[in-house]
């Protein structure tokens, strides 16, 4: 805790009693964020306050106190799929900080769940702390490093009113489960495992925005049926209760300051 009078925890102190005005959802793949844009009516940019040249695209508009952005990285240019992955969630989540100068960062999407920690398909889940599992540095500190450990920011109230299903996410590059990601998410305790939670943390953490997370089970890790399968087969119908899901927090969080959240 900062002594009393330091000025760095008046500021943090007065910025948590402010309404909230501006939310940044980090979305990474379109077919996740495009429920979310028709639901609050937000335009593409025609301006893009991005770099010329990258995929990265930054959705906008009010939805009723809030100015809320919905940012994805866009299609790979030479492939033309979704730029899904650490390296392009961390990209988008710096750039849509300094554009867009967040009170509160929304990390939305799919992931797969754990059914032998209560994941089923369909099922929401507000995270409550992230790591990484493919960062193997077997050297001392450096492997707590590589593991990036980090808190979600702490939302009892939402967690209360919703009634989410809460659990520890962990994020790795590849969809699909080796050995030893196996064994590193079991250390890790966790419940979800992704492609971008602990990279929108880390940028998040980095540049002292708050984040929250928002993860909708498209397959279980440990079921019977293949991971991509399980996935396209769900895609659309888990979007959708994403979408439900995150309307419900932009309602609960308009009108509120952080510290009500």
């Amino acid at each position: 805790m900062a002594p009393h009078g330091d000025e760095s925890s008046d500021v943090a102190q007065s910025e948590s009693r402010r309404p909230i005005s501006t939310v940044v959802f980090i979305i990474a793949m379109q077919a996740e964020a495009l429920p979310l844009v028709n639901k609050f009516g937000l335009a593409e940019d025609t301006d893009s306050p991005f770099p010329k040249g990258v995929p990265w695209v930054r959705y906008h508009g009010s939805y009723k106190d809030l100015h809320i952005s919905v940012v994805c990285p866009g299609k790979d240019g030479a492939l033309g799929v979704d730029s899904v992955g650490t390296v392009p969630a961390s990209l988008i989540t710096y750039a849509s900080i300094h554009a867009s100068q967040p009170d509160i960062i929304v990390n939305a999407g799919t992931c797969g769940g754990f059914k032998i920690k209560g994941a089923n398909i369909g099922d929401v889940f507000l995270v409550s702390d992230v790591t990484f599992h493919d960062r193997r540095i077997p050297i001392p500190v450096f492997d707590l490093y590589g593991v990036g450990h980090r808190q979600a920011f702490s939302t009892p109230n939402l967690l209360k009113e919703l009634n989410l299903k809460i659990g520890r996410l962990s994020t790795g590059d590849s969809l699909d489960l080796s050995t030893q990601d196996e064994s590193l998410i079991i250390a890790n305790d966790a419940t979800l495992k992704d492609m971008e939670g602990a990279a929108v943390a880390y940028v998040a953490d980095l540049l002292k925005v708050p984040v929250i997370f928002l993860k909708a089970v498209t397959d279980l890790v440990d079921g019977d049926k293949p991971t991509a399968e399980e996935f396209l087969q769900n895609l659309a119908a888990v979007t959708s209760a994403l979408e439900e899901t995150a309307t419900k927090v932009i309602n609960f969080i308009n009108g509120k300051c952080l510290s009500d959240i």
